[in-house]
C-alpha cells in the first residue's frame, strides 16, 4: 500500500517533512534551518529516535565527475528567433518536468542489505522519495517508475572501478533495460566499494539519452538519505549541472554546517539537501539547448511505485485529478480532498486545460526551444499538451548551419565557445589535420579496442579533438583543463594557430576536449562514434520522400506538415503538424 508522505511542520511556512511510514516511522524533518531524522530503534518495537542531521557519519567521499562545464550559451544571432526562445524559455522553467526514474540494486547491495529483496525495494523506493523532494523546489518532479534488484547476479560487470562499472550499466540499460521498460533515466545503487574517494559517477548533459542517461551510486550510509543524496547529485550531472566549486562564487542557502548545497564536490556530513543558484543555472543553460527533450510528459501512474494516494499530485488510477494535499492545493477545478473535478470542470491539470476547460485544437502550448524543435498544439480532446517532438537525427538545423542529433544542433562553433568562452572559433581545417593524426592525448579520434590513442584518418580529421582560434586565454571548463597550442607552418611562409584543451581526468572519462557526436564535418555528413559519416546513415532523406515536399520528419519518423497540409503524408489538405504534435491551426 501507499507509504510516502510530503509535507511541512504546522505554522513553519519554510519547513519540509519526507518520511515512509512502511515499516515504522522514518524520514527527515526540517524546519528553523535544522534538520532531524527519525528512525525506528533497532529491535524495538514501536520506539523511535530523533536526532539531528549533522550528527549522521558518513564516508566523506567524492563524485567521480571532475568536469565542470559551466559556460553553456547557445548564442544565435537571429532577433526573431531569440524572442522565441526567450518566451519559451519562461514556459519550459515554468513547466513541471518528470524524470521517469528506474533504481537498479546490483549484487552486492543485495548481500548487503540481508539478502530481502522486499526490504531492498522498500530502501530504493524510499531513496526516490527523497530525491523527488530535493527536486520539487525546481519544479522537477522524479517518478520512479521501476526497481530492479539483482538477487541472482549481476546483468552486467560490476567492479570496483567506477568508470568501468558506470560504461558496462549503461550499456546494458540501452541494449537491456530500454527495450523492455520505457524510462528517461536508470541509477544503479551499488553494495560495492569504489576505490578511491569516489561514490558516485554520472556523463554530464545527458538526460533523455539512450547511451548515456544514468549513474553508478555507492551505497556509503546505514540511512538511505545518504545514497539519495549522491543520486540527486548524479542526477545533477545528467541535467548539466557542474559542482560548486569555490571560484564559480555559488549562493548556497544552507550554510556548510548544514550540509551545504547538493552539486558540492564532495560531500560529508550532514547531508546537503537543496540545489545552489549555480545549480539552477547550468539547469536552465542546459534546459535552452535542448537537454531533457524526453521530460515534458506525464509519467505513466498506473505504475507509479510507492503506493497509490490521493493528494500525491499524481493523478492515478481511479483519479479525475490530484492537485496535492487539501492545503497545498490551488486548483480550483480539482476536489483536492476526494480528487474528483468539481461540478462543470473537463479537466484540472494540463497546458491544453485553462478555466477548468479544454482549449481548441491548433492553440500553441509548447514553442520550439531550439533549432531542432518541433512546436506542439493542443488537440482539442485532451487537456494535455502531446508529448515533445523535435526533427529526425541528421536533419538541418533551422537557421544554424549543423545537423540534429537528439534534438540537438552541435557545431564546432558552439563547442569552442563552450571550452573558451566568448569569440572563440574552430581553427582551419589543417589543425584538424595535423593535431588528430598524432594519435597522442592531445591529438586523437578517441581510443581504439586495446585502450590506446587512436590517430584520426584524414577524412576524420574533424571528429577527433577539437582545435579551436580565439577566446579567453585558457579553457573556461574549470580548474583542471590546460591548453594545448600548435604552431602548424604554411607553405606560403607565417604560421597558424591552433588552440586544443586536455583536462586531466580519470583514463576514462568522456573527454570534453573531443568533438562531440553528432557535430557536421562536411557537407552532408556528421560526426559519429569518431568518424565522418554520411547523414544518409539516419535515413532522414528516406524518410522525408513521403512528405511530398510539404513538411519535415520528425524524430517518431512521422511527417510534420505545413500549416495548408494534413498529416501523415501532407498530401491532402488540412491543418498542419503530424500525428504526434496536434494541428499547426485552428480549423
Amino acid at each position: 500500500g501507499h507509504c510516502y508522505y510530503h509535507g511541512n511542520v504546522q505554522g513553519y511556512p519554510d519547513s519540509s517533512v519526507s518520511l515512509s511510514t512502511c515499516s515504522g516511522l522514518r524520514g527527515i524533518i526540517v524546519f528553523e534551518n535544522k534538520s532531524y531524522i527519525l528512525e525506528p530503534l533497532e529491535g524495538a518495537t514501536s520506539e523511535h529516535k530523533i536526532y539531528r542531521a549533522e550528527t549522521l557519519k558518513i564516508a566523506p567521499g567524492s563524485c567521480g565527475h571532475q568536469l565542470d562545464i559551466s559556460a553553456m550559451r547557445a548564442d544565435d544571432n537571429d532577433t526573431s528567433h531569440h524572442f522565441q526562445a526567450g518566451r519559451y524559455k519562461r514556459e519550459t522553467l515554468k513547466t513541471t518536468k518528470y524524470v521517469e526514474l528506474v533504481i537498479v540494486a546490483d549484487n552486492r547491495e543485495f548481500q548487503r542489505q540481508g539478502k530481502d529483496v522486499e526490504k531492498i525495494k522498500q530502501r530504493l523506493i524510499e531513496i526516490a522519495n527523497y530525491v523527488d523532494k530535493f527536486y520539487r523546489p525546481l519544479n522537477i518532479r522524479v517518478a520512479l517508475v521501476g526497481v530492479e534488484v539483482w538477487n541472482d547476479m549481476d546483468k552486467c560487470s560490476i567492479s570496483q572501478d567506477p568508470f568501468t562499472s558506470l560504461h558496462e550499466f549503461l550499456d546494458w540499460r540501452k541494449l537491456k533495460l530500454l527495450p523492455r521498460k520505457p524510462h528517461d533515466n536508470a541509477q544503479l545503487i551499488s553494495g560495492v566499494y569504489f576505490q578511491g574517494t569516489t561514490i558516485g559517477m554520472a556523463p554530464i548533459m545527458s538526460m533523455c539519452t539512450a547511451e548515456q542517461s544514468g549513474g553508478v551510486v555507492m551505497d556509503h550510509s546505514e540511512n538511505p538519505l545518504g545514497a539519495a543524496v549522491t543520486l540527486a547529485h548524479e542526477l545533477g550531472h545528467n541535467f548539466g549541472m557542474n559542482h560548486d566549486t569555490l571560484e564559480r562564487g555559488c549562493n548556497c542557502k544552507a550554510s556548510t554546517d548544514k550540509g551545504g548545497c547538493i552539486m558540492n564536490p564532495s560531500t560529508g556530513y550532514p547531508f546537503p539537501m537543496v540545489f545552489s543558484s549555480c545549480s539552477r543555472k547550468d539547469l536552465e543553460n542546459s534546459l535552452e539547448k535542448g537537454v531533457g527533450m524526453c521530460l515534458f510528459n506525464l509519467p505513466e501512474v498506473k505504475e507509479s511505485l510507492g503506493g497509490q494516494k490521493c493528494g500525491n499530485g499524481y493523478v492515478e488510477d481511479g483519479e479525475e485529478c490530484d492537485c496535492g494535499e487539501p492545503d497545498e492545493c490551488t486548483n480550483r477545478c480539482c476536489n483536492a480532498t476526494t480528487c474528483t473535478l468539481n461540478p462543470g470542470a473537463v479537466c484540472a491539470h494540463g497546458l491544453c486545460c485553462q478555466d477548468c476547460q479544454l482549449k481548441p485544437a491548433g492553440i500553441p502550448c509548447r514553442e520550439s526551444s531550439n533549432s531542432c524543435d518541433l512546436p506542439e498544439f493542443c488537440t482539442g480532446a485532451s487537456p494535455h499538451c502531446p508529448a515533445n517532438v523535435y526533427l529526425h537525427d541528421g536533419h538541418a538545423c533551422h537557421r544554424v548551419d549543423g545537423y540534429c542529433y537528439n534534438g540537438i544542433c552541435q557545431t564546432h562553433e558552439q563547442q569552442c565557445i563552450t571550452l573558451w568562452g566568448q569569440g572563440a572559433k574552430p581553427a582551419p581545417g589543417i589543425c584538424f589535420e595535423r593535431v588528430n593524426s598524432a594519435g597522442d592525448p592531445y591529438g586523437n579520434c578517441g581510443k581504439d579496442s586495446k585502450s590506446s590513442f587512436a590517430k584520426c584518418e584524414p577524412r576524420d580529421a574533424k571528429c577527433g579533438k577539437i582545435q579551436c582560434q580565439g577566446g579567453a586565454n585558457r579553457p573556461v571548463i574549470g580548474t583542471n583543463a590546460v591548453s594545448i597550442e600548435t604552431n602548424i607552418p604554411l607553405q606560403e611562409g607565417g604560421k597558424i594557430l591552433c588552440r586544443g584543451t586536455h583536462v586531466y581526468l580519470g583514463d576514462d572519462m568522456p573527454d570534453p576536449g573531443l568533438v562531440l557526436s553528432g557535430t557536421k564535418c562536411e557537407d552532408g555528413k556528421i560526426c559519429l562514434n569518431r568518424r565522418c559519416q554520411n547523414t544518409s546513415v539516419f535515413g532522414v532523406q528516406k524518410c522525408a520522400t513521403k512528405c511530398h515536399g510539404r513538411g519535415v520528419c520528425n524524430n517518431k519518423k512521422n511527417c510534420h506538415c505545413e500549416a495548408d497540409w494534413a498529416p501523415p503524408y501532407c498530401d491532402k489538405p488540412g491543418f498542419g503538424g503530424s500525428m504526434d504534435s496536434g494541428p499547426i491551426r485552428q480549423a
